[in-house]
């Protein structure tokens, strides 16, 4: 059973940061790797051209690892949104057809696709929960089944809803949607690296991810699966280095219009970068080294006593069965309004971080958090529900 992993960080002691969700803490071993990136570019005449490749075929290796995939199919992007746009200006969309997102789904995976239906005269179509009685993930699983039809394009969501933890079943999800012959985009920011996934069994058609959260690596480095069904497609860029033997440094002026085979045509340029590709590569093998299942198990264990006090608090949160351990969102119960200036002050008096995002508190721990952090938490939620409007 995992343990708690905070010695492998730098967090200061009196912080109880509960918010990996918004940015994850730099372990260690990462900012090293960063730190040796710096100095291996103090001389340029030390940089060999091996090493414009080696780190990239890395993470491509390691990522797939995580995902269970091709590393062939893995290409390296610097954010989510450029990822999304590949795949966007890769996908017929034709008038008539529908792209389907999620409520108050993540802004990088809604505005690409409100500008791609625009474009193409499509319509785009946004799932929520519906009301009712029953199981509320159950009936946001069905109804996103329901709303994918013969004229359904794509589908773009994200693994786990990344306000509040919901839990989507993207193997029913993947193959309502081949079915119709549409494509399955998959946001796995919130949850890869923290959540098992295997895109062998689910088949997606692609699996963007932004590197900063729960991969545990810098900002502004990212990683995105594309299937085959992409491989020949035309990617944003046009560089060098993408190109079939461009590791012939003095032969680089043979112009070719082949390019690497796979995914690698999707990188973007100077996807060698030597600080971030090393400190990415670090976070990977720790993530690998905890894996997602230990993670996920670690979190549910931690915040137990948490989920378990959030109905005398006040507050509701999604069934166990129905949400993720590492991300989930706290609302409070109708009549049971909390003063959000009080609530954020209570919070910064104690040292703890967490998110508001909508109308949740969001609790996102990993496992450098312990027992203590999320006493803090309880202790900082009751006190401001003694004080509520």
């Amino acid at each position: 059973m995992l343990a708690c992993q905070k010695h492998l960080f730098s967090l200061p002691d009196h912080l109880h940061y509960l918010n990996c969700a918004f940015m994850a803490p730099m372990a260690r071993k990462v900012e090293e790797a960063g730190i040796a990136g710096i100095r291996q570019r103090r001389n340029p005449a030390g940089v060999e051209h091996v090493d414009f490749f080696e780190g990239s075929n890395r993470l491509r290796t390691l990522f797939g690892q995580l995902i269970h995939a091709p590393s062939d199919s893995v290409a390296i992007i610097p954010s989510a949104s450029y990822g999304l746009a590949a795949i966007a200006a890769n996908l017929p969309v034709e008038q008539g057809d529908r792209i389907v997102v999620l409520d108050e789904q993540f802004p990088s995976n809604v505005y690409v696709w409100r500008r791609t239906a625009a474009d193409a005269g499509a319509s785009l179509e946004t799932v929520g929960p519906g009301e009712g009685t029953g199981n509320r993930t159950t009936r946001w699983n069905e109804r996103i089944l329901e709303a994918i039809d013969a004229r359904t394009a794509i589908v773009a969501m994200p693994h786990i809803h990344w306000i509040d933890g919901t839990i989507f079943d993207l193997e029913a999800i993947s193959r309502r949607t081949h079915e119709v012959g549409a494509a399955l985009v998959v946001d796995g920011t919130q949850s890869a690296g923290a959540l098992p996934f295997d895109a062998e069994r689910i088949r997606p058609d692609a699996v963007i991810c932004a590197g900063y959260k729960w991969l545990l690596g810098p900002y502004s480095l990212g990683l995105g699966y594309y299937s085959e069904r992409w491989h020949n497609g035309r990617p944003l860029e046009e560089n060098w280095i993408c190109r079939e033997r461009s590791e012939e440094f003095g032969n680089i002026i043979a112009y070719r219009d082949e390019y690497h085979p796979g995914a690698i045509r999707f990188d973007m340029g100077e996807r060698s970068n030597f600080v971030l590709v090393p400190m990415l590569a670090a976070a990977l093998e720790m993530v690998l080294n905890f894996t997602p299942a230990a993670i996920q198990e670690y979190c549910r264990n931690l915040t137990r006593p948490l989920a378990d006090c959030a109905e005398e608090l006040g507050f509701r949160l999604e069934s166990p069965a129905g949400r993720v351990h590492h991300l989930f969102g706290l609302r409070t119960r109708k009549g049971n309004n909390v003063d959000p200036d009080r609530l954020r002050d209570i919070l910064e008096q104690r040292n703890i971080s967490v998110s508001v995002r909508g109308n949740a508190i969001r609790i996102a721990p990993h496992v450098y958090n312990d027992e203590e952090d999320i006493q803090a938490l309880i202790e900082a939620l009751d006190a401001a529900m003694q004080t509520r409007a």
